[in-house]
């Protein structure tokens, strides 16, 4: 299949779907809509993610240092009243254990990203602020998105603050970790960088963009759903090829489901994650 032939299959799919598909560090090989805005879903996770290594770093927050298991934020829109997450539309049990008690930053963002746990990002949305976010994205290049809110903060939905997210910035922030890793660069050093990589690796939801490669493929993603959108951003390790970055963003009515792992926009972004595979001896960059 060439890329005209995948931009017409997706001509037929209703919604928008956008996609950024290349080697690390250098220009796309192909995109779609690149810089459409799409809700976040649980993509922007992986900037709470560089925003805690960063505070880290900065020595602002000790990353093994137990901290409280709280289900009380501020919300981002001033004068509401706080707010709290909704254990039944979570995804990780383990976090919800803990409530009343301690866990460690480390611990968490784990389960922020491994199992896409809404508490523990609040959890450190809350240690580490908004603002820091905001600067990870920022120094990720990213152009478009935005990081808001927290999660289920429904006051500021209702005042219009929300997440937002472009395949464009998602495969920015995801390739910069990487390349970060073996060289110096704007968002961590190499160590974290190492570390954060290591978490996306062990990633658990495995039902788009790892569904589209051979089994045994090392992916270091992040994905994120709600009714009506499904996204992947990860950066792909073969064997026999150079590591690429693929970003697929999704708003569509396919996403039937947030409790379907194998709807029809599941396996949308499986196939477009199985195309890039088939060429990834010939990615340019």
């Amino acid at each position: 299949m060439t890329w005209d032939d995948l931009d017409a299959r997706l001509d037929r799919v209703p919604g928008t779907v956008s996609a950024y598909l290349g080697r690390l560090d250098a220009p796309p090989t192909w995109t779609r809509t690149p810089d459409a805005t799409h809700y976040a879903a649980s993509t922007m996770k992986v900037a709470v993610l560089l925003a805690l290594h960063r505070a880290a770093e900065a020595g602002a927050i000790a990353l093994d240092d137990p901290i409280p298991v709280v289900d009380e934020f501020d919300s981002a829109q001033p004068g509401a009243p706080r707010f709290s997450c909704a254990r039944h539309y979570d995804n990780d049990d383990a976090v919800w254990e803990r409530l009343g008690g301690q866990a460690t930053p480390r611990w968490l963002a784990d389960r922020m990203i491994t199992r896409s746990s809404n508490l523990a990002t609040n959890l450190l949305v809350d240690r580490v602020g908004l603002p820091a976010v905001a600067r990870a994205w920022q120094l990720a290049g990213a152009r478009h998105s935005v990081t808001g809110r927290g999660i289920e903060d429904a006051a500021a939905r209702e005042a219009g603050i929300t997440n937002l997210v472009t395949a464009a910035d998602l495969a920015a922030l995801l390739g910069g970790l990487a390349v970060g890793v073996h060289r110096a660069g704007p968002l961590a050093s190499p160590a974290a960088c190492a570390a954060m990589v290591d978490v996306l690796l062990d990633q658990r939801h495995r039902e788009d963009l790892a569904a589209g490669l051979p089994d045994g493929t090392r992916i270091a993603h992040k994905n994120g759903w709600v009714r009506g959108v499904r996204h992947g951003v990860g950066v792909v390790l073969p064997d026999d090829a150079p590591a690429y970055v693929i970003a697929v963003c999704t708003t569509t009515d396919l996403a039937a489901s947030p409790d379907d792992d194998l709807d029809d926009a599941c396996r949308l972004v499986a196939e477009i994650s199985a195309t890039a595979w088939a060429a990834r001896h010939h990615l340019t960059g």
